[in-house]
């Protein structure tokens, strides 16, 4: 018998000075792949991180991340940061930042 792996996807939200982000979206298989293709239509940028994921499909949508979920958050908008910089200007990008973007972003 094969075991076939679950799609899981959420997309969360984060404009500077909000607060903390909130989760937009969340879903398995089919709606996985929904949230996955608007993203991808809209040029949002995917991580790929099914330990995260995982974690925040156990949250509500409308809610706000926790603060033990700060440092797994920040990562992933600092990576989103840097693509979108180097996307504008690759070579003025530094290796590493913890600049966060100034509008907003599912992820």
């Amino acid at each position: 018998m094969e075991h076939q792996r679950r799609q899981r996807a959420a997309a969360l939200h984060y404009t500077k000075g909000q607060g903390r982000p909130t989760l937009v979206a969340k879903g398995d298989d089919d709606v996985a792949e929904q949230i996955v293709a608007i993203a991808r239509e809209h040029g949002v940028p995917i991580h790929h991180d099914p330990a995260l994921v995982g974690v925040l499909s156990r949250l509500d949508l409308d809610d706000q991340i926790p603060p033990p979920l700060f440092v797994a958050v920040a990562s992933v908008l600092a990576f989103i940061y840097r693509l979108q910089a180097e996307q504008e200007s690759p070579a003025a990008i530094p290796e590493s930042t913890s600049a966060l973007p100034d509008n907003p972003h599912p992820i």
